[in-house]
């Protein structure tokens, strides 16, 4: 689906400025003690070097009590030490005293939460690093002040809702059998076709059903949730994804309600499957709702000031229709005891960069609490729905440096924080929760078709010749620019939907039924609401969104949600793991 990352002023500085042969610096851990009771974290101070100029990473890890607000200190031990530039932080300097304050958007650290924070600087002579630091005033000793004696009377708490903590945990998904004919009607489609997909609920009519359309079935709402007591199923998946003005960056996919019909929504959209999933016949299925994939990050990077921002971006941003839309369908559905929703979070080759980060946590906890909604209606967060990231890069992580040089450095990276998607997912998990959310939310990846198998996949890392040879030769993300989004070529199915895969993530999932396409390779007309995007076009020479590049997609391919017959063919070849 739609990405798109921007490059900060400081990062873009950051770049210029550390063009020049960089010595990887040494990493000094020092603990911490917090100005809170029984409170300890960790700072991870590590640079790149280079004649004159350094670079600075820091990490912040609160180890004991939540934090709501801190302020950073530490002494240079070199009087010629300077920050010249500074990101993700506030930063002032005195003499040889520097302080980092916190932004709006990073103050609050839950326990067990981390921040990162950064800087460019100059120096002459040398450039040791600081031995010890301060956080909210408090010297960085390793001491652990007393213990905070509980309450004599513990403070209530809400009654339990009746929900389980992992929905996928300890029962059968539902196959939906409209896909599973397609895929058996495949040669070899039957090694997959009992795999657990989500039912898109991207239009009204899909509400009872679509018997003529390319990109819906005749099965309605109601009749999955039926066939699913029938298949003795104990989990199903709908997509809810019908935003006034959806898709507001990409034309692939722009729904049937405009911008302004936010009431139209509500009323016709989701109210009636409110209705239906409400119906105490569903009682004891888990009803895993996954909500208006790509729609608040958009709020964050396409809007105008952005590379690419478009003019509908901003009005449903001004207008509050995606915030008070997504709201309002959380507090609806959230209000059935056997639902839960799991709210779109992008992916880390679109939100992995610092300055798309944080601010998205902070959109997702603004749309949480809108429209009588409150965060917890939220069970989660899914990363990577209909997207081809990566689960793992064994071969190249955002750590590594290339004769001193780091891999952030190269085109593919492109100082993002991030290479994959399960470490991405697992640090934003911590950011979110740190923002507002439940300790306990978790985390789904949307694995139907990152495995990345086959001939191409990397063995092993790539030539140490360049930070771009090394990254782009052990790379297992194949594709040409990390923005491109639309019918990938040389993408497999990847890992098989399953619970608790890896702390944090409550499931690897296929909410992107493999073989539906992601949007025609060229104009088809359609009654379907479906519109036609160049990044679907594989002549096309790409655009500011993935960096002028050739867009990597398949050829002849349908309208989105449509059966693409060769793409599910080319992703049985490349699964990964293999079938």
């Amino acid at each position: 689906m739609n990405v798109w990352r921007r490059l900060s002023a400081p990062r873009r500085a950051l770049a210029l400025a550390g063009a020049g042969v960089l010595v990887a610096g040494g990493l000094v851990t020092l603990p911490v003690t917090v100005a809170h009771a029984a409170t300890r974290c960790d700072v991870t101070y590590s640079t790149n070097d280079w004649p004159g100029g350094f670079t600075a990473n820091i990490t912040i890890h609160n180890l004991g009590d939540p934090i709501n607000g801190w302020t950073l200190g530490w002494t240079f031990p070199n009087s010629s030490q300077r920050v010249q530039q500074g990101w993700s932080a506030e930063f002032s300097q005195s003499g040889s005293q520097v302080t980092a304050r916190n932004l709006s958007y990073n103050g609050s650290l839950a326990t067990g939460a981390s921040t990162s924070i950064g800087f460019n600087g100059a120096w002459s002579g040398s450039n040791p690093k600081p031995t010890s630091f301060t956080l909210n005033g408090v010297t960085c000793d390793g001491t652990t002040p007393p213990t905070t004696p509980p309450p004599t009377t513990p403070p209530p708490t809400d009654p339990p809702d009746g929900r389980v903590d992992n929905p996928y945990q300890g029962v059968r998904g539902y196959v939906n059998p409209e896909w599973k004919a397609k895929a058996d009607a495949e040669p070899g489609g039957s090694r997959v076709s009992n795999n657990p997909t989500a039912v898109w609920l991207d239009r009204i009519a899909a509400i009872e059903g679509t018997p003529d359309s390319s990109s819906n079935g005749a099965m309605g709402l109601r009749d999955h949730l039926d066939e699913a007591l029938r298949q003795g199923a104990g989990y199903i998946q709908f997509v809810i994804y019908n935003l006034p003005g959806r898709d507001c960056a990409a034309l692939a996919s722009n729904g049937e309600l405009g911008p302004d019909e936010l009431p139209r929504y509500k009323a016709e959209y989701i109210d009636p499957i409110a209705a239906i999933q409400g119906d105490p016949k569903y009682a004891s299925l888990r009803i895993i709702n996954i909500i208006e994939i790509d729609s608040l990050p958009n709020l964050v990077t396409n809007t105008s000031g952005q590379p690419g921002g478009t003019a509908m971006c901003d009005t449903v941003k001004a207008n509050g229709a995606y915030v008070n839309g997504v709201g309002y369908a959380l507090a609806k559905l959230g209000a059935i005891g056997n639902v839960y929703n799991y709210i779109d979070a992008a992916h880390h080759g679109w939100i992995g960069w610092d300055s798309n980060f944080g601010p998205t946590a902070d959109m997702l906890k603004t749309a949480a609490t809108a429209s009588g909604s409150t965060v917890r209606n939220v069970h989660g967060f899914i990363v990577n729905t209909a997207n081809y990231s990566a689960l793992r890069e064994p071969y190249v992580k955002v750590t590594d440096t290339v004769n001193g040089q780091t891999v952030r450095q190269s085109k593919w990276i492109d100082w993002n924080q991030y290479v994959d998607e399960l470490s991405f997912a697992q640090a934003f998990r911590q950011k979110l929760v740190s923002v507002g959310f439940d300790a306990g939310i978790g985390m789904l990846i949307d694995t139907s078709r990152n495995g990345w198998g086959g001939s191409a996949r990397p063995a092993g890392p790539g030539p140490t010749t360049s930070v771009d040879a090394y990254v782009n030769g052990g790379r297992i993300d194949r594709r040409i620019h990390a923005g491109n989004w639309c019918n990938q070529a040389g993408a497999g199915l990847g890992e098989r939907p399953r619970a608790n895969p890896e702390p944090g993530i409550d499931a690897y999932v296929w909410v992107k039924p493999p073989g539906e396409s992601d949007g025609s390779s060229e104009y088809i007309p359609n009654d379907e609401g479906k519109g036609f995007d160049r990044m679907c076009d594989p002549t096309y020479g790409g655009n500011a969104r993935n960096g002028n590049n050739p867009t990597g997609a398949l050829p002849n391919a349908p309208i989105s949600g449509a059966w693409f017959s060769a793409q599910f063919q080319e992703l049985m070849r490349n699964a990964y793991p293999p079938l």
